[in-house]
């Protein structure tokens, strides 16, 4: 495709979901996690997807976005947010290739089940990765995986120093062979949120896996981990710098650490734009990726 022509396209899809995610109030508030809990917490223990929590009730404005890090917080019950990344570009090499991949607009729906509990879909409808050797050049696209999760908070959803989590996730296979290992993967995410003095928040994420061999057939485990620090800048900018590793269980495979930083905008109480760079420390991963989004709650 021209390069023209790709720029208008994607700057056809940024303007579309700007779009789609606007309509937000006027108003500025603060972005991240909620605070600490002042006063008592309001009861909702009868709020459900058919009896939505009241506006007055509801939580911070808090996403999985950016960086790699899960929240524990969960969307208030009978609400929809949507987090997408509108572009996402990746270099690197691999066996003596170049490598470049690009990801367009690859959003995940929340859903509000319970005061406590939601249910979080992601699919990505465009990717595209192009490898380039000395004598060849190939180019392959099309739709992702999709993932499905429920995450249950168990303490500090409303607020507090601490919050918990857990979130099952399962992927479905929907993208072609070049493209993903057309086979059904799980596991389980444990975020854990702490308030720290100095307006700092620490988010880890561990997690295990279980994935399908690489060079053979069955499946093996994978244990993941990440620090992410972020703090407020003003009322509506948060930085984060973040550590990431991955350790795969299957013979011979070498662990991957990168390292990621990120800034949040809140633009509304219920609309946040960011930004984010990856940059390879050590193992099989793109050298670096960058990429920007928007984030939703309706």
């Amino acid at each position: 495709m021209h390069k023209a022509l790709f720029r208008f396209g994607i700057a056809r899809l940024v303007f579309a979901a700007m779009v789609m995610l606007s309509g937000a109030h006027p108003a500025m508030a603060d972005p991240g996690p909620p605070p600490p809990v002042t006063g008592p917490a309001p009861d909702k223990s009868d709020d459900t997807l058919l009896n939505p929590t009241q506006a007055a009730a509801m939580r911070g404005f808090s996403t999985d976005r950016p960086t790699k890090s899960t929240l524990p917080y969960t969307v208030d019950a009978g609400h929809v947010q949507i987090e997408t990344d509108l572009a996402v570009y990746a270099v690197g090499t691999q066996a003596g290739a170049r490598l470049r991949g690009w990801t367009l607009f690859d959003p995940t729906i929340k859903l509000g089940l319970t005061s406590t509990i939601d249910l979080e879909v992601q699919a990505t409808p465009h990717e595209a990765v192009i490898t380039r050797t000395a004598s060849s050049r190939t180019a392959t696209t099309g739709w992702g995986d999709t993932y499905a999760r429920v995450k249950v908070n168990l303490i500090g959803d409303d607020g507090g120093a601490l919050a918990i989590a857990v979130a099952p996730s399962i992927k479905l296979p929907t993208a072609p062979a070049a493209l993903g290992n057309r086979a059904v993967e799980g596991g389980v995410i444990v975020p854990v949120s702490v308030t720290l003095p100095k307006g700092f928040t620490l988010v880890s994420s561990p997690e295990i896996d279980v994935l399908r061999n690489t060079r053979s057939a069955g499946y093996h485990g994978s244990a993941s981990f990440l620090l992410n620090l972020s703090h407020p800048v003003g009322k509506r900018w948060t930085v984060y710098a973040e550590l990431f590793t991955t350790r795969s269980f299957e013979h011979a495979v070498a662990p991957v650490y990168t390292v990621d930083t990120a800034v949040s905008f809140a633009i509304s109480p219920r609309l946040q734009w960011d930004m984010g760079a990856n940059f390879k420390i050590a193992g099989t991963v793109p050298g670096a990726q960058i990429y920007t989004g928007l984030s939703r709650r309706f």
